[in-house]
């Protein structure tokens, strides 16, 4: 080459250097592309595991997916126990697509492929897949598909769904980057649950100690309202049940109700048999169930209750009841980290309810030593008083000469002896424990006035003499109070009256029971067609019966032999 010629290559040599430098630019364009998506991930995985609200992580995992390989859609699928889609959080559609689709996903079709085999599925055409089962009516079109799992330790949790790519379709970067992502977002789903159970867990604390407080209160009946609306809130249920036994051991009584339907629930009963709360009872264990629709009834039709907690209620190694707690259909289950806090919360209803039970006895016995006391003062102080002043009363009279005054001094002394006998039945009441078997005529009679006393201006004065225990028993007894009821509720209906009185007395041959009060008196024939039972029962054991009845009251008097057989057949 001379002097002033340019410089050049063979076209052989140029050629190969043209090629080599091309093939320099394009890796290096694949360099930066490849240190940009790396970038990107690196910031998606940043923005993944900068949150520790499991909702909030939920919903930037899918943004960071749909981000990372320029998709148009994004989902995630959180697989229920039974394999089906509990949440699906989704990016891309609007609230106009949603309400013309109706309803999300349920994990069938390809999305259950993936939850069936929890392995990458990439697809250049969505419909072209002999999986794939179509979209619903008004569901935007979608071609290219990427599904990812996403792993918790050992254990799928839902899936990633990422559809219609710009370029339109997906390349094994894509994936590679979006299955990256994924094991990120585990980590972050379960650093996000592990935050969320710490704060449960340290709320069931604190509510704990509230309802400690509240236990050491006078009020049994607020610590255990107290304690159902903690665990409404805590548990974020629908409803919780504080259920007690009754009478029938086939039935329970909702105690104390917080939530749906509370104010209509409580104080009802509800079957046990094929329920979990039978089941708790008798294996004294708490149970969780993710739909108890089939085993549960009391709401209204509206409702539907759906996951279940239920809790015994333990005192002294016995089941004294059961803590009842439920979602409505559809709602998220509970996890055995709620039935724990649940089972531990529910040691304090145990201790809440026998609370209950202690102080509803102490209150018991302070008013049973109450009324003792005072049937004793009545006894020992004012009968025996009363006792020595009509003694008195009779010397006097029966050394005073005037007869008029000696008259009026004897009917003292037999109005005393009338308010003796009043005071001895009343005496009697109160020695008497209200729950106790009534199994004398005393007994019956007191409860019947007491049944009926609200009907009265005044609850009616009854006294007893004689040992009316001891002769007026069995059908005597029926005729007795069956008498008493007919003649107190006339005098109900009919007397519009202030006093009643009442009195049983039983002498040597005969049992005589008398009822008067100072009512309007008899108003026609209708107050004597109400007693013509008495006078039939009357006859029928070969007694009298009497009625007087005018502007001053009425008196009835109803006498029997009470050795003689009865005259005529029933």
């Amino acid at each position: 080459m001379t002097e002033g010629q340019p410089f050049s290559f063979p076209d052989d040599s140029r050629g190969q250097l043209d090629r080599a430098l091309d093939d320099l630019v394009t890796r290096a364009q694949g360099v930066m592309s490849t240190q940009s998506r790396l970038r990107a991930l690196l910031k998606a995985n940043r923005a993944v595991i900068e949150n520790l609200d499991l909702p909030a992580v939920l919903k930037r995992i899918v943004e960071a997916a749909v981000e990372l390989v320029d998709a148009r859609y994004g989902a995630l699928g959180v697989i229920a126990a039974d394999g089906s889609l509990e949440q699906f959080i989704h990016v891309g559609m609007t609230a106009a697509d949603l309400e013309v689709i109706g309803h999300l996903p349920q994990g069938h079709g390809l999305l259950g492929a993936l939850i069936q085999d929890p392995r990458p599925i990439r697809l250049e055409r969505l419909a072209e897949d002999p999986r794939s089962i179509g979209l619903p009516t008004g569901h935007p079109a979608m071609a290219s598909f990427l599904g990812v799992p996403i792993r918790v330790r050992d254990e799928v949790y839902g899936n990633l769904y990422l559809s219609n790519q710009s370029q339109g379709r997906f390349t094994e970067e894509d994936e590679h980057l979006v299955t990256a992502l994924a094991a990120t977002a585990g980590i972050a789903i379960e650093n996000a649950r592990l935050y969320a159970e710490t704060r449960r867990r340290q709320a069931w604390t604190d509510a704990a100690a509230e309802v400690t407080a509240s236990l050491l209160s006078s009020d049994e009946a607020d610590s255990i309202s107290t304690l159902a609306s903690r665990v409404l809130q805590l548990a974020e249920a629908d409803l919780v049940w504080v259920l007690l036994p009754t009478t029938d051991p086939e039935w329970m009584t909702v105690e104390t109700a917080r939530g749906i339907d509370a104010h209509a629930l409580q104080g009802t009963t509800i079957p046990l048999t094929g329920t979990i709360i039978a089941s708790v009872l008798e294996g004294r264990q708490p149970r969780l169930i993710d739909d108890g629709s089939t085993t549960e009834s009391g709401l209204s039709d509206e409702h539907r209750i759906g996951p279940v907690m239920a809790v015994p209620l333990i005192s002294e190694g016995r089941p004294q009841g059961v803590l009842y707690v439920a979602r409505l259909g559809g709602s998220a289950r509970f996890t055995r980290a709620d039935l724990e806090m649940a089972a531990n919360f529910a040691g304090q209803a145990s201790v809440a309810v026998e609370l209950a039970a202690a102080r509803a006895d102490r209150q018991r016995m302070m008013l049973l030593e109450d009324r003792g006391r005072i049937a004793r003062d009545l006894h020992d102080h004012v009968i025996q008083q009363l006792f020595a002043t009509g003694l008195e009363l009779q010397s006097i009279a029966g050394s005073i000469a005037q007869q008029g005054t000696a008259d009026r001094i004897v009917q003292s002394v037999i109005d005393l002896d009338s308010s003796i006998s009043h005071i001895r039945t009343i005496i009697f009441a109160l020695t008497v424990p209200s729950d106790e078997p009534r199994e004398t005529v005393r007994h019956w009679i007191i409860d019947l006035v007491n049944e009926l006393a609200a009907g009265l201006t005044r609850t009616p004065s009854v006294s007893f003499s004689g040992p009316v225990d001891l002769v007026v028993t069995d059908d005597l007894a029926e005729d007795v109070i069956a008498v008493t009821r007919e003649a107190l509720v006339n005098v109900i209906k009919h007397a519009s009256a202030q006093n009643t009185n009442i009195s049983l007395s039983v002498d040597d041959s005969s049992v005589v029971l008398k009822v008067a009060d100072d009512g309007s008196g008899s108003q026609g024939s209708s107050r004597r067609s109400g007693v013509a039972n008495l006078e039939a029962r009357a006859t029928r054991r070969g007694g009298s019966f009497s009625f007087e009845s005018d502007e001053t009251g009425t008196r009835l008097a109803w006498s029997v032999p009470f050795a003689a057989s009865p005259t005529l057949s029933e």
